[in-house]
């Protein structure tokens, strides 16, 4: 590739650096997306952790030789490298397939697992930037998370499809009585008591996790179990571990309004999904309130995200 694109690049990173990297400052917020695709020969996606640096390349018939790709891809990471001021050893490079929703969430890159600390809304999380696709927070749902801590006072939350318990994390820090957090993955739940205890979360009686089928375990809730659900689901998902198949478009109505009988009067539902043709199918959801907050929701360095979040009621 010609020195020509590599400059273009370069002048793109030290322009949305100089805009993102201000704003980030000014919010005390150490990590976020740099840059996200801007250039279709540069298909990356650039995100800060802390003092590393992420990158996801999005896999597309780039036409070159295996020798000049490499050779490509060095020179790209040099760039990165050298205009966010990060050292090649604490940049880690993912490549993904371009598909809808977070189906890569439980695909293991990397045998070798390196797991830090970092900072967010005055709490501690644990990421992975070496072994999967996506690194434990997803830095989209910042402004959802700090929605949840200010509405979790003296409220008993359930957090279903938590991954890695940020949701559950923000919740217990906003004061909530109690917190069950629920996923299908034992990993993902390990790696969610953890994020709890990192921050001083321990107390057994009303932090409790659960490895269950959502869909299944949404068919077991007592009415007015809960105050406050967050349900962010895949898009798909078949996993052998579950009895039926997840598909967010087809099963949405049904979930949303098992999450409602389960919920007290007044509680509330915070409900999102990464399917980017998704409809809402609000004449049979059995709520008194439908609030679209997606715009509300989308924080300053995702303008190019797809994806919607509902508080139900």
């Amino acid at each position: 590739m010609i020195a020509e694109k590599f400059n273009m690049f370069r002048n793109r990173l030290v322009k949305v650096y100089r805009h993102l990297g201000k704003q980030a400052r000014k919010a005390g917020i150490s990590c976020y997306r740099v840059y996200d695709h801007d250039l279709p020969e540069f298909p990356f996606v650039i995100e800060f952790y802390g003092d590393a640096l992420y990158v996801a390349e999005y896999r597309r018939n780039h036409g070159m030789e295996e020798s000049e790709y490499e050779a490509w891809m060095e020179t790209s990471l040099e760039v990165m490298s050298e205009v966010l001021s990060v050292p090649k050893e604490k940049i880690f490079l993912k490549l993904r397939q371009r598909k809808p929703g977070r189906l890569g969430q439980y695909q293991k890159q990397d045998q070798q697992r390196r797991e830090f600390e970092v900072a967010e809304g005055g709490l501690k999380f644990l990421v992975n930037l070496s072994d999967y696709l996506d690194t434990g927070l997803f830095l989209d749902h910042r402004i959802t998370r700090g929605m949840v801590r200010e509405n979790s006072k003296g409220k008993r939350v359930l957090n279903l499809f938590a991954y890695t318990g940020s949701f559950s994390v923000y919740a217990a820090d906003g004061g909530a009585e109690s917190v069950l957090t629920v996923d299908m993955s034992n990993t993902y739940l390990d790696w969610a008591r953890r994020n709890m205890e990192l921050n001083g979360f321990r107390d057994e009686s009303r932090y409790t996790y659960l490895q269950a089928d959502v869909k299944q375990y949404l068919t077991t809730i007592a009415p007015s179990s809960f105050d406050l659900i967050i349900m962010d689901p895949p898009t798909f998902s078949n996993s052998k571990r579950m009895d039926d198949f997840l598909e967010i478009q087809r099963d949405h109505v049904e979930m949303i309004n098992q999450c409602l009988a389960g919920l007290t009067e007044g509680g509330s539902l915070y409900f999102s999904t990464n399917y980017t043709k998704f409809t809402l199918a609000s004449d049979n959801i059995k709520s008194s309130s439908i609030r679209d907050i997606t715009r509300a929701t989308i924080p300053f360095d995702f303008p190019k995200m797809k994806r919607f979040c509902f508080l139900i009621s």
